[in-house]
């Protein structure tokens, strides 16, 4: 029963819901993902500055790419392409492109409706702009205790149990050591708070991430003369037109949009939570920024990881062994059996990022649901670490269709709200376009032009006259120039 639920959730329910409303807030923002795509490069530039002892953007964007750099852009590619065959690929990158756009407007919102923690941090996410933007406590309650199962505790317990039979492949690792060890380390972390989870990431994932791209590309380069024919092979497997991967066609839209979804998490309301965290001059900003991880992941290390399993040689119709196993043999086929040792580093690093960015989700969540309570989140951590090593040891296939089901309903209530407060997403993007329009290079929000709204007036007050007359003489100097 379980099976057949999660089929028709995550295998239809899913693809309606990102791909529909995903192409309906593309439209509705004059595809604000290709408007802004040159702009998200100087804004990523920007994002680089430091915020005065608050999370900047660059961390932010760090932690989210701590979690959507994961399992999925490895194990999760793998069993796309085992299952779907490479038109797979196709509809992970259609996924990343309508996702683009609902990134944008999650976490843009996410800003707009933040609240400040009381120790010169942010705290924000769906939970708070249903709660404050649509005035619906049940609804946010919902998406809290969601968003506390799927991410801070059945996600967890997979990564575990990914990270920890890798290694049991590449070094022969026994998984409960690894796993212990593995709960030791996030341990350490966890009870630094969120600014020792973001330093973890600042540090850990530019380095995992161009690492892997590096190596992937390097694989990729030495057989570039079969690149554009393996692309060929992509898109026209997408529509069933390879007879060789003809009969995929239904698979291969399926688990496209399935680990698509799981790999970029655009749409899924993730994202938003550590996107409020960060200290910026206008929401629209961070929805640029996070818009750019949703590409960085699944256009380019997504597509990294496909063409080295595709190009490699290993891969035939009818493969029916695991993602991980496959990616290392790939990999393996073609530099040397180092390559399969450096997966299970890869994934490793992936993994451990992976885990503290689940792990915040779920203490956000925690705190929404009961406040700043020391024996909750005492209690969470303990669970957190708990799972480790137990999902280490388990199969946790189970646990995998229950977490995929919570996942398919998490999109569901952030596709929601977002539609429903879709409206107060356009008039922000609005402000922020006609300010970069008139020629200001870093546009402010001013919450008094914003009253009707319900903001926590600490995290955006009125902007100051003196600001604003900066402002206008920099757009009006720019003019002239011009």
């Amino acid at each position: 029963m379980l099976e057949v639920l999660n089929d028709f959730l995550s295998g239809k329910v899913l693809i309606v819901l990102i791909v529909g409303l995903g192409s309906y807030f593309t439209l509705r923002s004059r595809f604000v993902q290709f408007r802004h795509f040159i702009h998200m490069f100087s804004v990523f530039k920007e994002s680089l500055r430091s915020s005065g002892g608050q999370l900047s953007s660059f961390q932010a964007l760090m932690l989210s790419l701590a979690g959507r750099v994961g399992a999925g852009n490895i194990a999760g590619v793998g069993i796309a392409v085992t299952l779907g065959g490479p038109g797979a690929v196709f509809w992970m990158w259609v996924t990343a492109l309508v996702g683009m756009s609902s990134s944008y407007f999650e976490c843009t919102l996410a800003q707009v409706y933040k609240r400040s923690d009381g120790d010169g941090l942010y705290r924000g996410g769906p939970a708070y702009y249903i709660q404050h933007g649509l005035k619906l406590r049940w609804m946010a309650m919902t998406f809290a205790v969601l968003l506390l199962v799927t991410y801070g505790l059945a996600f967890n317990g997979l990564q575990s149990y990914t990270v920890t039979h890798s290694l049991q492949n590449a070094f022969d690792i026994p998984v409960q050591y690894s796993g212990i060890a593995l709960a030791v380390l996030l341990a350490l972390v966890f009870l630094g708070g969120i600014k020792r989870i973001a330093a973890v990431s600042d540090l850990l994932v530019p380095v995992k991430t161009l690492i892997y791209i590096a190596v992937t590309i390097y694989v990729i380069a030495i057989q570039i003369e079969h690149v554009p024919a393996m692309l060929m092979t992509i898109v026209k497997s997408a529509f069933g037109l390879d007879p060789v991967f003809g009969g995929l066609i239904g698979s291969a839209i399926v688990m496209g949009v399935k680990r698509g979804v799981f790999a970029n998490e655009a749409g899924l309301g993730s994202a938003p939570n550590v996107a409020a965290v960060a200290s910026v001059k206008h929401p629209a900003a961070q929805g640029v920024v996070q818009a750019f991880s949703v590409f960085l992941d699944t256009f380019v290390i997504c597509t990294c990881t496909a063409l080295l399993i595709l190009l490699s040689g290993i891969y035939d119709v009818g493969y029916s062994g695991d993602g991980i196993v496959l990616a290392q043999n790939s990999l393996a086929a073609v530099v040397g059996e180092w390559g399969r040792t450096f997966i299970s580093v890869a994934l490793s690093l992936f993994v451990f990022t992976c885990i503290l960015y689940n792990y915040y989700l779920g203490e956000n969540a925690l705190q929404f649901m009961f406040g700043r309570s020391k024996v909750a989140l005492l209690t969470y951590r303990g669970m957190v670490l708990a799972l480790i090593c137990w999902g280490s040891m388990q199969n946790l296939g189970t646990v995998f269709a229950f977490a995929d089901i919570t996942m398919t309903c998490l999109a569901f209530v952030n596709l929601t709200a977002l539609a429903m407060l879709i409206k107060i997403g356009l008039r922000v993007m609005k402000d922020y376009d006609e300010q970069r329009k008139a020629g200001i290079e870093q546009p402010v929000f001013d919450g008094s032009k914003f009253t009707d709204l319900d903001l926590d007036r600490a995290s955006w007050p009125a902007v100051k006259a003196a600001d604003s007359v900066q402002a206008t003489a920099t757009a009006e100097g720019l003019q002239t120039q011009r």
